[in-house]
């Protein structure tokens, strides 16, 4: 096993490395800018090491501050979360080259997966069905994207290859709009991600996102965890994350995920990882794999009972995943809300000292945050405070467990989309399960 552990990042996801070690026996060091001298997880990690100022680029972003620490405090490895670094090829290949662990793929698969064109030709190849598109970047030439697009039918979606986060696309309804389309998705994704390479779609008109989880270790062996519907969403970002997916048969699930697995071993993956799909009529569309633990991996993990980080951990040590596709089964159904410290009706961020602070509990109920009474939520980063996770035998006692969750918790001193959550678990199309992605924002009124 690791002997010591730089977490790369801060937060509930450094206090969930720092755990996740703990139980294996690995030491821990904590990296901090100044502005996170006091987040719980640098309190209890074993060493620590401050990489700089308050500004992101200057500390959490900064790569010659992040290996440094692992040399001062001479660490093996570095786990980088998720967010910041952790899906930056050229940071996975300087860790490595300078004689650590990146407790993740390999930059090559980064590099692969992290260019959306190449992601879509390499899955392509593997089995993977994908969205009917352009099949390769769009040229400059202009009657051959407006056949590309009467190929495909409208609508489209023009994207940017080096894009996320729901940034970098635009849907174009007619052909007298795509042209422009183009133009401006080029010039945006120049300056947003330094990369102008753009690739068209068919825009599905009421998909669900449905995504499958992976792990994979350096043996060969690979295996998929079942699926979560992320469909709950608001600008392209997750609000509530439950699995399974509502709906999903049984078959349905071992077949996309047994190509998910062949496709892991075709492209030698190594670690966690989630393919990422649109779901609509029964088809399964991939759209993007994300290199790296997920925010929402929680409610895989309450309902297979695997440690999606232990079993980083385990793989970057090279042992043999803990577990093969036989031991995976699926037991009753997790819900998560995503907490963020934002105003309610604006959405916008909304950082301050937190006066008081209550945590959920009962059966069946999970927080992971490390938000604290006195802890100041600094500016400076996303928003995100903590999740609430429930687990029950069904769906329904899943969320009345969430109910529950939500009426205990308490957060004073700063504004929480809170609200926004406990009227989700009460809109009855929710409950019924199987909305799609822009149900949040067109039905709940949530355009703003």
């Amino acid at each position: 096993m690791l002997d010591k552990v730089v977490i790369a990042n801060r937060g509930e996801i450094a206090l969930r490395i720092l755990r996740a070690c703990r139980e294996l026996d690995i030491k821990t060091v904590a990296v901090y800018s100044t502005a996170d001298r006091d987040l719980k997880h640098v309190r209890l990690a074993d060493e620590t090491v401050c990489i700089g100022p308050a500004p992101s680029a200057e500390s959490y972003l900064n790569m010659v501050a992040l290996i440094s620490a692992a040399e001062v405090t001479d660490a093996v490895a570095i786990h980088p979360g998720y967010g910041f670094l952790s899906e930056n090829a050229d940071f996975a290949e300087r860790v490595e080259q300078s004689g650590f662990i990146f407790i993740g793929p390999r930059a090559e698969t980064i590099r692969l997966m992290g260019d959306k064109v190449s992601a879509i030709q390499a899955m392509k190849a593997a089995g993977v069905p994908c969205v009917p598109g352009s099949d390769g970047p769009l040229g400059d030439d202009e009657a051959t994207n407006l056949a590309i697009a009467q190929r495909i039918g409208y609508p489209v979606i023009v994207k940017a290859a080096g894009g996320g986060g729901g940034r970098g696309m635009r849907v174009v309804h007619t052909e007298a709009a795509l042209i422009n389309a183009i133009a401006l998705t080029r010039a945006e994704a120049k300056a947003a991600f330094g990369n102008d390479m753009l690739y068209m779609e068919k825009y599905l008109v009421h998909p669900r996102h449905v995504e499958v989880q992976v792990l994979a270790d350096t043996h060969g062996n690979a295996i998929f965890l079942g699926e979560r519907d992320c469909s709950m969403q608001r600008r392209h970002q997750k609000v509530v994350e439950e699995a399974p997916a509502p709906g999903i048969t049984p078959a349905q699930r071992a077949a996309i995920g047994e190509v998910c697995v062949a496709a892991c071993k075709r492209i030698g993956y190594r670690g966690a990882g989630t393919f990422e799909f649109l779901f609509e009529n029964g088809e399964f569309y991939f759209i993007e794999m994300n290199t790296r633990v997920q925010v929402e991996h929680p409610v895989t993990e309450l309902i297979t009972g695997v440690d999606i980080v232990k079993e980083q951990l385990r793989i970057a040590a090279g042992l043999p995943l803990s577990y093969t596709q036989n031991d995976i089964h699926i037991r009753g159904h997790a819900i998560e809300c995503r907490l963020n410290a934002e105003d309610p009706d604006t959405f916008l961020p909304s950082p301050g000292t937190i006066t008081r602070y209550h945590s959920p509990g009962g059966p069946g109920v999970r927080v992971d945050s490390h938000i604290y009474a006195g802890y100041r939520v600094p500016p400076y980063y996303d928003s995100m405070i903590g999740k609430l996770i429930t687990h029950g035998e069904t769906r329904d006692v899943a969320i009345a467990r969430m109910r529950n969750a939500l009426a205990e918790l308490v957060v004073d001193g700063i504004k929480t989309n809170a609200a926004l959550h406990r009227r989700i678990m009460m809109d009855a199309n929710f409950c019924e399960g199987g909305t799609d992605i822009h149900y949040l924002e067109s039905t709940l009124g949530l355009q703003s």
